[in-house]
């Protein structure tokens, strides 16, 4: 057996709580110790879960590449990600499919054609015509912090990083604006549907249904809408859309703009707040982000590196293969941790050092490969614009009382940040 540091716990004594419990991340955040471990001693680790199938712990970045480049040999849909409330296999019905059936878990060639269908409207020419109504959103929601002289006390999250993320995402999908808080309510049941917070009925099933119910509702109508009389914008491209000369299945165009509402807010969302966190806790850095306003891009790369809102996804291999001196049959899943990833030692100098200058800095908080997050230059502009107006206002800022961290392994992030501040 390794001999085993301070920080860093042994390996066989690792479990799959110690990885996927999501009352875990909740409790204590990413578990980047056991990651570490992993990284070090096991980089190809089975976790068993009893009645319900194991996984393969991935931990390294070369590795988590390696796969990702390769979706002919391993493929997304077969079990998109581990969670560690499912069911066993045989509590749900094969009837019922999957929840949504859309990019997420999609394999070639049918990823590609429907990643098409809205990829001109996330290219960096498309997305920067969106910066001055994105800078916008932003100063209105910091003025509205500002009313009382300057100083006060407010919710992060709720106060600055959800509204802009989804007033932007309401703009381009052709959402009304006063309907922004029914997006917020269908994603914080999806993504948190493993947190008491939002769950319904007891149930994260039946939470998630629910929210999936609502929110297909809601778009079928406004889908409906758009075919009559198209508009500037994404409901009216996904619902005239035409895939061999047809209409895209309900579900698939249901399923779609339930990714775009789920993906496009929570994971910017918490990469702003994960951001200011860490500027909070590394007030040098922060003075320095003030000072030299022209590191925002770099500070922005940092912060998603940092905070890997997306936690892991699965791949499932089509023939069996031998990886770092394990044998992988086919069928079985493969779990990729981004966050392991983007704090790997071989890669990153002092990756457990928060810098807004790190350069180079080739994370991969936005994915890699087939499956490289479409909404990347969009969640970079709202980044960028967050942290260039909070750098040129912001006075002083601290934590007002212990922060919330969402309960879930898949998608992570802080769900509530009270903070007190002085802005100018």
């Amino acid at each position: 057996m390794t001999r085993q540091d301070d920080a860093t716990p042994d390996v066989d004594a690792l479990s799959a709580a110690d990885v996927i419990d999501p009352g875990r991340y909740a409790a204590h955040g990413y578990p980047h110790d056991a990651w570490r471990a992993l990284r070090r001693d096991a980089p190809v680790r089975w976790f068993d879960l009893g009645e319900r199938p194991g996984f393969w712990a991935i931990t390294r970045r070369a590795d988590i590449v390696w796969l990702s480049r390769q979706p002919d040999r391993f493929l997304i849909a077969p079990r998109q990600a581990v969670f560690a409330d499912s069911p066993a296999p045989e509590e749900r019905s094969p009837s019922e499919g999957p929840f949504q059936r859309g990019l997420l878990n999609m394999d070639p060639p049918e990823h590609a054609l429907y990643r098409k269908l809205a990829s001109a409207w996330f290219t960096p020419r498309a997305i920067q015509r969106r910066r001055p109504e994105v800078e916008r959103i932003c100063r209105d929601c910091l003025t509205a912090l500002a009313r009382d002289g300057g100083s006060g006390e407010a919710d992060f999250v709720a106060d600055v990083a959800t509204p802009l993320t989804l007033l932007v995402l309401a703009d381009m999908l052709g959402v009304p604006r006063e309907d922004w808080h029914l997006m917020l309510d269908w994603s914080q049941r999806f993504a948190g549907a493993a947190d008491p917070e939002y769950v319904r009925d007891d149930s994260v099933f039946e939470t998630i249904k629910g929210a999936q119910r609502d929110l297909f509702a809601y778009f079928t109508d406004l889908a409906k809408q758009r075919r009559a009389s198209p508009r500037d914008d994404m409901v009216s491209v996904l619902a005239t859309a035409r895939l061999d000369g047809a209409p895209l299945p309900d579900f698939e165009l249901l399923s779609y703009y339930a990714l775009l509402v789920v993906a496009g807010n929570e994971t910017t969302s918490n990469a702003a707040s994960g951001g200011l966190l860490a500027l909070i806790e590394n007030p040098d850095q922060r003075a320095r982000l003030q000072s030299e306003p022209a590191q925002v891009p770099a500070a922005v790369e940092e912060i998603v590196r940092w905070t890997t809102p997306v936690i892991q996804f699965c791949r499932t291999p089509l023939e069996d293969f031998e990886l770092h001196g394990q044998t992988i049959r086919a069928g079985e899943s493969l779990c990729l941790f981004y966050p392991s990833a983007n704090r790997d030692e071989s890669v990153f100098e002092d990756p457990d050092r928060f810098r807004i200058d790190r350069r180079p800095n080739p994370h991969i908080g936005f994915g890699i490969g087939e499956h490289f997050c479409l909404g990347a230059n969009l969640a970079r502009l709202e980044l960028r614009v967050v942290f260039e107006q909070l750098s040129a206002r912001l006075q002083e800022i601290e934590l007002a009382a212990p922060l919330e961290r969402m309960r879930s392994s898949f998608l992570g992030g802080v769900k509530h940040m009270p903070i007190r501040y002085k802005l100018a």
